[in-house]
């Protein structure tokens, strides 16, 4: 049984609309297969504690079967409304008074990176509601998540789940006598986390894919990712197999050898995970077309969870407010988050200057091809592309790169930033807001090269994590498609597409720009994107009204360009209407020189 749409995950005004939602879910949410896990479904005299605020919410405390919301009779508070699944770790601090338990309080830390703090007087209650949302948290079925139960509460206009297929995507690449659609992976055998249907050169035969694929880690052979305009392709795969017994693949090598033609430059296949005794690279002497190179992200060879240990301690120090401006600074750069931004800032545009400036194919490959390569081959595109830096085109990247590619959302977010290493899945990272962060610093350098602005971002980010949409459920296209996510929930493009909700996200300060966008990777260009990660503890109301008036700037100025304009078209207008009439006065000249000529010569 499918919900309403009335319950989004962010903290929102009080109204007589929010109301009737409220009630609505409260009806609907309890009654599901959830109830056995409430105890507490409400609870009155709740305070609530943010970090941005100084005095507590009192208010009513309801706990649903996806959903926590609070919410007060005064007018004008605000009420808070959060998914379960957004909440990544509970914390349980008791109250007690003369060695007797008075309730608690309980921290919710957030994977949007929120803390709350709620205050509860009872003990039973305190230990119900706290046992309530950490189980309803730790859902372990992906079909019980909200998504599934949503239904919006508004007309979807375009199906977002069928926006961007490959066929659309490589509509003019499928129209050449060199790519083809290959289903060799229809039954998702070849390589489970691929998606059915792939561009590969015509040139190459599935059963040649099918040997690459027994090659590489995974089964992630080779695949086309973009072609620039001069016609230099970029490729990305996992790498091959390490292990005795493993030496060289023909098939492997006719599919990239396939790609540099005879006496042209030599390609590039980039290693972006390090080599250590569990991995492995290309023999040179078998790819001898091929330029081998190794220029990992950082250190993630032991596990990819590191790069979440290093967003962890990033955000331990975006939290302690305070703290010494000097301590914070060693904290920062203790936690490497910003050495990987650079590392995969510098990789990805030495991969965009082989294909633009040198014109040769590149191959991206590192580990199980499932978290550095997407990072790099997705950036590289949008230094290049022009189509990558707008709303639509940022989506239809994420598609090809992340969901059609295999990403594995679900196991990489399962846990965030807050839960201990001790108690987080050996496959949770932060690839994807690592990913984000380095468009992040795109946009920073090349403010008005880009539709969007950091908000656009920061929404990516959230829904990444939790939401009401189906957009990052599940690992693999496989597994969407058993659990039929585009039948039974909503895609997030559907909602961020809609007019009234694109137009929040636009950046005013955009001026296309078709060129190529060469951004600075020197350490000093690498900034905190502060938008994101102490946008809870920092105020922020500063911001929001520079914000507002650049809006009017910008406002402002269309409106004294259409002035213009209009005042030129006016002056275009008295101009043809001076030469008409200097014109006519003219012929009427001619006219009387004419006569009078006439005239004298009759006498």
């Amino acid at each position: 049984m499918r919900r309403s749409a009335g319950c989004s995950a962010s903290t929102s005004s009080n109204s007589k609309g929010e109301k009737k939602k409220k009630e609505y879910c409260q009806r609907g949410e309890s009654k599901m297969e959830f109830a056995e896990l409430i105890r507490t479904p409400k609870l009155d005299g709740v305070q609530m504690y943010e970090q941005l605020r100084r005095e507590s919410i009192d208010g009513t405390l309801c706990i649903t079967g996806h959903h926590l919301i609070l919410s007060t009779r005064k007018e004008g508070a605000r009420e808070l409304w959060l998914l379960h699944q957004n909440v990544d770790l509970v914390e349980r601090k008791p109250y007690i008074v003369n060695n007797v338990l008075e309730g608690g309080t309980i921290t919710l830390k957030c994977k949007d990176l929120r803390i709350i703090q709620l205050r509860i007087n009872s003990p039973q209650e305190y230990f119900n509601i706290s046992n309530s949302i950490e189980q309803l948290s730790n859902l372990e079925e992906t079909k019980k998540l909200y998504p599934f139960f949503y239904i919006p509460m508004y007309n979807v206009m375009q199906d977002g789940h069928t926006e961007y297929t490959i066929e659309t995507e490589y509509a003019k690449l499928l129209a050449t006598d060199e790519w083809r659609l290959s289903t060799v992976n229809h039954d998702f055998k070849v390589c489970p986390t691929y998606g059915s249907r792939m561009l590969v050169q015509k040139s190459i035969s599935d059963e040649q894919i099918i040997q690459s694929a027994a090659f590489r880690d995974g089964g992630r052979f080779p695949v086309l990712a973009y072609k620039h305009t001069n016609g230099a392709v970029l490729f990305r795969c996992a790498q091959p197999l390490a292990g005795p017994g493993v030496k060289r693949c023909r098939a492997d090598e006719a599919i990239l050898n396939s790609l540099v033609e005879p006496g042209a430059k030599k390609g590039y296949i980039f290693d972006t995970w390090g080599k250590t005794k569990n991995t492995n690279t290309e023999i040179e002497p078998h790819y001898p077309q091929w330029r081998i190179l190794s220029r990992p992200i950082g250190s993630l060879t032991s596990s990819i969870s590191s790069l979440l240990d290093s967003f962890v301690k990033l955000m331990d120090a975006c939290n302690d407010v305070a703290t010494s401006s000097d301590r914070w600074l060693s904290r920062l750069e203790s936690s490497s988050w910003l050495s990987f931004v650079l590392n995969a800032m510098n990789v990805s545009c030495v991969v965009a200057q082989c294909l633009a400036k040198e014109g040769v194919p590149v191959v991206v490959h590192g580990g199980k091809g499932l978290d550095t390569p997407l990072i790099v081959t997705s950036v590289a595109q949008i230094i290049l592309n022009p189509d990558c830096r707008t709303i639509k085109g940022l989506q239809a990247l994420i598609e090809r790169e992340w969901l059609q590619a295999g990403y594995p959302f679900s196991t990489r977010h399962k846990n965030s930033c807050y839960t201990p290493s001790v108690q987080r899945h050996k496959t949770s990272s932060a690839t994807f807001v690592l990913f984000l962060d380095c468009v992040f610093q795109l946009y920073h350098q090349f403010p008005c090269s880009f539709e969007f602005d950091s908000r656009y971002l920061i929404v990516l980010f959230e829904h990444s994590y939790s939401s009401q949409y189906g957009t990052f459920l599940a690992n693999s296209e496989r597994e969407r498609i058993e659990l039929r996510v585009r039948e039974r929930t909503t895609s997030l493009w559907s909602y961020i597409n809609r007019p009234e909700v694109i137009d929040t996200l636009l950046n005013p300060m955009y001026i296309p720009n078709s060129v190529v966008i060469w951004p600075s990777v020197a350490p000093l260009s690498i900034v905190l994107w502060s938008d994101a990660y102490t946008r809870w503890v920092i105020d922020q109301s500063v911001a929001r009204t520079n914000r507002d008036r650049m809006l009017g700037i910008v406002s402002e100025e269309k409106e004294l360009e259409k002035k213009v304009k209009r005042l030129r078209r006016e002056l275009s207008d008295l101009q043809r209407e001076y030469i008409r009439l200097k014109l006519e006065e003219t012929l009427l000249s001619d006219e009387g020189t004419e006569e009078d000529a006439d005239a004298s010569d009759s006498k």
